[in-house]
C-alpha cells in the first residue's frame, strides 16, 4: 500500500481536500474524481439506503486523492490500493458500517466478474485495466469467502453505483450538502 501521511481531524478538512483534489480526471472515466464520489453517493440516496451507506458511497474513492499517483498510475501497472488508502484514513472516525464497504469495494468488483459474467462485458476499460492490477475475477472460493463476510452485500451495492457514477455533467447534491450527514457519523 502507497503510504500517506494526511490525516484529518473534522469533516470540514476531508471536503477541503475532495474540493481541492477532487477536480482531477478520474483515471480515464468521463468524469473527475468528486463528480464520481458525488454521483456515487446520489445513487445510494435513491435507493433510500443507510445513511453510512450514503457516506461510504461519497467517500469510496478518497484513496485516489491520498496515492499521490497520476492519472496513469494503472498504465504504468501499479495497483495503488485506494481502497486501503481510504478505509486507513476514515477508520479513526468513520464506524466499520462506513469503511468496510469503502475497503471492499474493489473485491465487490472482482466477485462481480466471477458471479455475473456479463459483468465483466460492461466494465469501461479503465475498470477492465484495474481489474487485472487488482488480481481479476474471483474464483469460486474467493466468491465464497468473500460473501462470507459482513458488509459484503453493502460493498456490492457500492460497487454498482461505483459504476454507474460516470455520467458527464450530471447534475447532483453539491458535497457541502452531504456535510452535516458525515459529521452526524464523525467521532
Amino acid at each position: 500500500m502507497t503510504e500517506t501521511a494526511i490525516m484529518f481531524e473534522t469533516p470540514e478538512e476531508l471536503f477541503e481536500l475532495m474540493a481541492a483534489q477532487g477536480g482531477e480526471s478520474y483515471f480515464g472515466e468521463p468524469v473527475t474524481v468528486l463528480e464520481h464520489c458525488l454521483q456515487a453517493a446520489f445513487y445510494a440516496q435513491q435507493a433510500a439506503s443507510s445513511k453510512e451507506l450514503v457516506v461510504a458511497a461519497l467517500l469510496h474513492d478518497i484513496g485516489h486523492l491520498l496515492h499521490q499517483e497520476g492519472e496513469d498510475v494503472a498504465d504504468k501497472g501499479h495497483d495503488t490500493r485506494h481502497e486501503e488508502l481510504g478505509e486507513a484514513l476514515l477508520a479513526r472516525h468513520l464506524s466499520a458500517a462506513v469503511t468496510e464497504p469503502i475497503r471492499m469495494h474493489v473485491a465487490a468488483k472482482r466477485y462481480l466478474c466471477y458471479a455475473e459474467p456479463a459483468y465483466l462485458g460492461e466494465l469501461s476499460s479503465s475498470s477492465l485495466l484495474s481489474l487485472k492490477l487488482q488480481g481479476g475475477p474471483m474464483s469460486e472460493a474467493e466468491a465464497a469467502a468473500f460473501l462470507a463476510q459482513p458488509w459484503a452485500h453493502e460493498a456490492v451495492a457500492l460497487r454498482r453505483w461505483d459504476d454507474e457514477a460516470k455520467t458527464p455533467d450530471f447534475d447532483v447534491p453539491a458535497l457541502e450538502t452531504y456535510l452535516p450527514l458525515v459529521a452526524s457519523l464523525w467521532k
